[in-house]
């Protein structure tokens, strides 16, 4: 009889595409994949994220829930895996003995032993043999090595957990850039680019399968190819990836200012492939806070590259975060980042309000804001930029756009899609009627938005 396994994956669509490389492995072993909510898991696989704390919170919740479906009889064994493990496996062994095994990154690698191990009772978390730790690796508190963390495979098969229609395309790990506030250089190693040649298989693999629309996603996407090839190599991959058959759209996530150059600029512009639309953290723009974060560039640096960006591209929707809180942001800082809001009206935009991370510069700098300042001022960007948003929407009525179809809501005898200007699962939604199928990919006539300006109206035309 196959070993029946359930899957839990929190955090980032990186450690999404982690989380389908083992899934992957999994099946082709002859385990089946369950619910992990449901009875009779042999083991439930937890894979964990802790970039923030609300995020590692998430983590530790998710293993005390299952915990209680252990109590219950209702699942076996509890692995736990991910960042979250590998930055705190001794404190998740001490602090949550529900959990069988605990196991680095390294795990993504070596899934398939982990979890036959651990329902053979031969495991010992305690074992340094069965989590090996190279040159290659990141111990704790390091600034991040340039190899990846023991048996972190960069590419391999996945089982998608998307929609058949899109998936996400992961062509880097782990970061370089060292920014005051972050915790991924010490968990995830240095920036490792996936060569080209993977990632263009890979693409074929997906597209294959079905996927029309692909998120380009690393720590750094703008970063992708300076380790293997001396230069940046996001344009030439991008126009490689553009000559894919049955591709349709190309979206890019996480990108950094200082990255954004002409060459890029300009196959973002020509190809029609790549949506007008790009995910650009910007976290402050205070030049004062700016530096704190360890950031490269200044003010001036970002609304040069916002500018080049709309210049280039009129109809650009630009996505960015902010950081709220920082340790030293004064009151003057905030109002900046405030001012700053109004003048560039983002077409997408989210907030985080800080909070220390162990082992980071950040964690350590004086004038540390209190909690709940950030989260005030967190609120106020928010019912901010709703209001553009709000506005944003208004200009959109009357116009034709292209929809991708997400979904039916059978109840209300409605499409449920996304324009070019949202990726999915963390940006707004197109209502339309009409008919259409799951994927499809549809013009859609803007009537209106919905009751909090959010979300778009239409109908296919």
């Amino acid at each position: 009889m196959s070993e029946k396994i359930g899957f839990v994956s929190l955090g980032c669509p990186k450690n999404q595409v982690d989380g389908e490389r083992m899934l992957a492995q999994l099946e082709d072993a002859g385990m089946e994949i369950v619910d992990a909510l449901i009875d009779g898991a042999d083991a439930v696989i937890i894979n964990t994220c802790c970039f923030i704390d609300s995020a590692k919170q998430e983590s530790i919740d998710a293993v005390l829930e299952i915990a209680q479906l252990k109590e219950e009889g209702s699942v076996g064994k509890i692995i736990v895996v991910g960042c979250m493990a590998q930055k705190y496996r001794d404190d998740i062994l001490e602090q949550l003995p529900e959990a069988d095994t605990v196991a680095g990154l390294w795990a993504v690698g070596d899934i398939v032993r982990l979890v036959r191990d651990t329902l053979a009772d031969v495991f010992d978390s305690d074992d340094a043999q069965l989590a090996p730790l190279t040159e290659g690796d990141v111990p704790e508190g390091d600034g991040g090595s340039a190899e990846a963390p023991s048996g972190l495979p960069l590419t391999g098969k996945r089982l998608l957990t998307t929609p058949p229609h899109w998936a996400y395309l992961k062509i880097a790990d782990g970061c370089s850039n060292n920014c005051a506030y972050c915790a991924i250089p010490s968990i995830r190693g240095a920036f490792r680019s996936v060569p080209m040649e993977d990632v263009l298989a890979e693409t074929q693999l997906l597209v294959s399968g079905g996927a029309r629309e692909l998120m380009l996603i690393a720590q750094d996407t703008t970063g992708y190819g300076f380790d293997l090839y001396g230069e940046l190599r996001l344009p030439q991959l991008l126009e490689e990836l553009c000559k894919i058959s049955d591709l349709r759209w190309l979206r890019l996530l996480y990108c950094y200012p200082d990255k954004i150059t002409p060459e890029l600029l300009a196959v973002m512009a020509h190809e029609p492939k790549i949506v007008k639309y790009i995910d650009i953290p910007l976290q402050h723009i205070s030049d004062s806070v700016l530096s704190r974060m360890n950031r490269r560039g200044n003010s001036a640096d970002i609304r040069r590259v916002l500018n080049d960006l709309r210049t280039a591209m009129p109809n650009i929707a630009i996505r960015t975060t902010f950081i709220t809180g920082l340790p030293g942001e004064t009151e003057a800082d905030f109002e900046e980042l405030c001012e700053f809001i109004k003048e560039q009206k983002f077409e997408r935009l989210g907030v985080f309000a800080y909070s220390p991370q162990e082992g980071t510069p950040a964690a350590e700098m004086p004038e540390q804001v209190p909690a709940e300042i950030a989260e005030t001022r967190l609120d106020a960007l928010m019912r901010m930029q709703n209001d553009i948003v709000r506005a944003n929407a208004e200009e959109m009525t009357g116009k034709v756009i292209e929809v991708v179809c997400e979904d039916y809501d059978g109840y209300k005898d409605i499409n449920i899609g996304r324009s070019t200007m949202d990726a999915p699962e963390i940006d707004a939604l197109v209502y339309f009627s009409g008919t259409a199928d799951e994927g499809e990919f549809c013009k859609v006539k803007i009537l209106g938005m919905s009751e909090d300006g959010y979300d778009l109206i239409g109908k296919r035309v």
